[in-house]
């Protein structure tokens, strides 16, 4: 079987995840990265855009929150995604509802060390709130985690966290609620109460938000739908990749590539999968680059990364493994961008590009900044060379 270079691989990149040439709607490109990243509220805006022609704001809003063609919910790596409607359920149940038991223990645990709830009652008392939580719910339609307290009392106490680090800090019972909740597939993240750059989400009962519970097709089933879209977005990918994106184990990886009927394929270092109808060479597109957000879906896909971000790790991700604000130049991340107070788009490159790259990349930035217009935007997740570019 002939080997795949990274060349190809970077091809496969810019064609599958629409960056070499744009979409039509948010419903494509979300489909086309298997799910976008969502930790970042705003990034989704903005990964959306640079892989959708022409975009606003009010497209995503109104494929979210209007037609909810789109949900917003929890799946791999505890990790949120906005994802196609009809991938939701695959996604709950490969990779979020394994996260359900381990969460309602760990609460538990926490409850009855601090003292909130008697030694033994932990678990009844969880249960017992989690179901008025989801009945005041039921009855507000929609409602925000202050709204619930006010229906709930009990989740108005408070557990504290990472006490004697610098980190420390408190949190109310109602975010570890929500959170349990929300591995089990029950609720789900609605319209926030801000703008788009809000992170203050009211909730609602996924049965009402959606008009159907979720359903199931089968653990088995969802793992290995997991592995064809992953393989087909990002492929090829290796094991290390998947089991990285996924959050999965090695046996179970090892099991839904079986159940998926991937391939293994040569690559210029080691070894990947794909699907065995995918093995087909791709041409490489016309010169393309892009200005990618905080936390986006392609930068964030795979483990093994030097095939497209070579030495920059350093300067471009947080010490958490989290990507800050990326310029990609046919398939390769090569520089950092940052928003200014002015609105201004600052760029700086860890490589030189020819003059004409250079133009396209000037352009993009001036297409940014138009379109954040009076906007300001500043990443969750701060790293070292949009720190210092932002400083400037």
């Amino acid at each position: 079987m002939r080997t795949i270079g990274d060349d190809e691989r970077r091809a496969r990149l810019g064609v599958r995840h629409l960056l070499a040439a744009p979409g039509t709607s948010a419903e494509e490109a979300a489909d086309a990265l298997v799910g976008l990243h969502s930790t970042d509220p705003s990034s989704v805006y903005l990964e959306t855009l640079a892989r959708v022609s022409p975009f606003k704001s009010g497209d995503l809003e109104d494929a979210l929150y209007e037609r909810r063609s789109l949900v917003r919910m929890l799946g791999m790596r505890r990790t949120l995604f906005v994802v196609p409607r009809d991938f939701a359920a695959v996604m709950d149940e490969a990779c979020a509802k394994a996260l359900a038991a381990a969460e309602h223990r760990r609460l538990v645990r926490m409850l009855e060390e601090q003292e909130v709830v008697p030694a033994g009652r932990g678990a009844r008392w969880v249960d017992r709130v989690a179901k008025k939580t989801l009945d005041a719910l039921a009855a507000r339609g929609e409602a925000t985690a202050r709204q619930l307290t006010t229906d709930v009392p009990e989740l108005a106490n408070k557990l504290v966290f990472g006490e004697g680090r610098r980190w420390a800090g408190t949190m109310g019972v109602s975010t570890r609620i929500l959170f349990l909740l929300a591995t089990r597939g029950t609720i789900v993240r609605a319209r926030p109460l801000g703008s788009w750059t809000s992170g203050q989400y009211r909730w609602a009962r996924i049965d009402d938000w959606l008009g159907r519970p979720l359903g199931s097709p089968g653990h088995e089933e969802a793992c290995a739908q997991v592995v064809r879209r992953y393989l087909r977005a990002f492929g090829p990918a290796t094991m290390t990749d998947l089991r990285w994106w996924t959050g999965w184990t090695a046996k179970l990886s090892a099991a839904s590539l079986a159940g998926a009927g991937a391939v293994e394929v040569p690559l210029a270092h080691g070894a990947g999968y794909l699907m065995p109808d995918d093995l087909d060479p791709v041409d490489p597109p016309d010169p393309w680059v892009a200005l990618l957000p905080s936390l986006d879906a392609t930068v964030m896909g795979w483990k093994e990364r030097d095939w497209y971000l070579g030495r920059h790790a350093e300067a471009l991700f947080d010490r958490a493994g989290n990507a800050g604000p990326t310029v990609m130049v046919d398939g390769r991340v090569l520089g950092a961008w940052t928003q200014r107070p002015d609105g201004t788009i600052a760029t700086e490159l860890l490589e030189p590009v020819p003059a004409r790259t250079r133009r396209r990349i000037d352009a993009e930035s001036e297409r940014l900044r138009d379109w954040l217009g009076d906007v300001r935007w500043t990443p969750r997740f701060r790293t070292p060379l949009e720190s210092r570019l932002s400083s400037v």
